[in-house]
């Protein structure tokens, strides 16, 4: 287990799925950890106290991450509370499986509004914000590296977050910040809106056999925020269980 002691970190999305194993791990490894959420406010205090349960310490913040008042509102709420940031992981977002020519506008506007402009600027004000070594992961998607007949705009929303990422981590390398993007496969997060053959079908053509689970990603962002992840940096890592 790594350890995260003293460090503050904000994951966002995290009442739930895999926002909410990763708030929980970096809990487990010392980590005051910010649990962000949208509307879900029983569920994220429910997090805050499984991470208080084990030892750790949480707080839980609301903001609507596809807004920039209420964005910028939660990271200066965490400077006043926690009198800095550490680490920012990206997880806010929405899916849509839906085929190009059937995509309404307001569709469209919803998707990239959270998933592309909401990581954008919560990056930009990271970029502001965090104290030098910080750790920056912004989750994107393995749809972006799999083409698959639906998930045109989803990819193309969550492909953003990947080249947003590339250059901000040239852009802060000189104060030994990290940045990068991991790309999950399909995740059994309780909330799967994919048809039962087509899940059946992707489990088949993984290597491992299995869906993978929030807690399979959350290990890994927790090696990527740590002291023995300083050398990474720039990456899409790509967590599929080999199918991506």
């Amino acid at each position: 287990m790594t350890s995260l002691a003293g460090k503050v970190a904000i994951v966002t999305g995290a009442s739930r799925g895999i926002g909410q194993g990763i708030a929980e791990r970096l809990g487990q490894d010392g980590a005051i950890v910010v649990v962000n959420y949208h509307s879900g406010a029983s569920r994220a205090q429910e997090v805050v106290r499984n991470i208080e349960a084990a030892g750790g310490k949480a707080l839980a913040i609301q903001a609507d991450m596809s807004k920039l008042v209420d964005m910028r509102r939660l990271f200066q709420e965490v400077e006043d509370r926690c009198g800095g940031l550490d680490i920012l992981v990206n997880n806010a977002g929405i899916g849509l499986l839906k085929p190009t020519a059937e995509i309404t506008e307001e569709e469209f506007d919803k998707l990239f509004t959270l998933n592309a402009r909401g990581t954008f600027f919560a990056l930009q004000e990271a970029a502001r914000r965090i104290r030098n070594g910080g750790r920056i992961v912004s989750v994107s998607s393995g749809a972006t590296v799999v083409v698959t007949p639906g998930f045109g705009a989803y990819a193309g929303s969550k492909a953003a977050v990947e080249q947003f990422s590339l250059a901000l981590s040239r852009e802060l390398g000189a104060r030994e910040i990290t940045v990068n993007t991991i790309l999950p496969a399909i995740v059994d997060t309780g909330t799967l809106v994919l048809p039962k053959d087509m899940i059946a079908k992707l489990i088949q053509q993984t290597p491992l056999g299995r869906l993978g689970q929030p807690r399979d990603i959350a290990d890994t962002v927790a090696f990527l925020v740590s002291d023995q992840a300083r050398w990474i940096t720039g990456q899409t890592l790509r967590l599929g269980g080999g199918l991506i």
